[in-house]
């Protein structure tokens, strides 16, 4: 399986663009964003998914680990296709979910293009276990934080295994976090820290 690639880009088309590598073309889907800021002839290094099917072998390209770990991780999500998730990582970062996650925010997910109540509710059920302190509410579909004892760092942490950093890597980075940071600052400062290509 390809993991990394590292080129200039070829050629560029609507939602896909050609990466040269060493005189071979590999044809790679990024993510929007990225996709948008590529330019042809420009040194470009991507973080890569590959995904087979039967009939093809597609390439999915992330400039940043964190949206590469954040699009798979979403692809476990039983209905959450490659597609999907692109989608959702064009309008959201990857620290934005990981904090709605750990809250388990159901309106931020239900605002992501493509989601609506019932798969953003599946998203936060199947990717709870990932995060600490989080239990389903009584009566309905709908699940909530339940009381959330441990610090801010306890849930950064939360947050960032689910995008599947270690706990050696989160464990370093995090002591190098300002005193007193909020979750949602310590996740940031965490993810560029991690981040080798931000």
């Amino acid at each position: 399986m390809i993991g990394y690639l590292s080129g200039k880009i070829k050629f560029l088309y609507e939602d896909t663009c050609i990466l040269d590598v060493n005189g071979v073309g590999y044809k790679i889907f990024p993510d929007a964003a990225t996709l948008q800021n590529l330019k042809v002839g420009e040194p470009s290094e991507f973080f890569i998914h590959t995904a087979v099917r039967e009939d093809a072998i597609n390439l999915f390209a992330f400039k940043s680990r964190a949206a590469f770990e954040l699009f798979e991780t979403l692809l476990t999500v039983n209905g959450v296709g490659a597609k999907s998730a692109l989608g959702i990582i064009a309008k959201i970062s990857p620290e934005d979910f990981a904090t709605a996650i750990a809250r388990q925010d159901l309106n931020t997910l239900t605002k992501l293009p493509g989601i609506g109540k019932k798969s953003a509710q599946r998203i936060l059920l199947e990717l709870k276990d990932k995060f600490k302190n989080i239990s389903p509410s009584e009566g309905d579909n709908e699940f909530i934080p339940a009381a959330l004892p441990g610090d801010a760092a306890d849930e950064a942490t939360d947050a960032l295994s689910a995008l599947g950093y270690t706990s050696s890597e989160i464990s370093s980075v995090l002591k190098k976090a300002p005193k007193n940071s909020s979750t949602e600052q310590l996740i940031k400062f965490a993810l560029k820290e991690l981040n080798r290509f931000a």
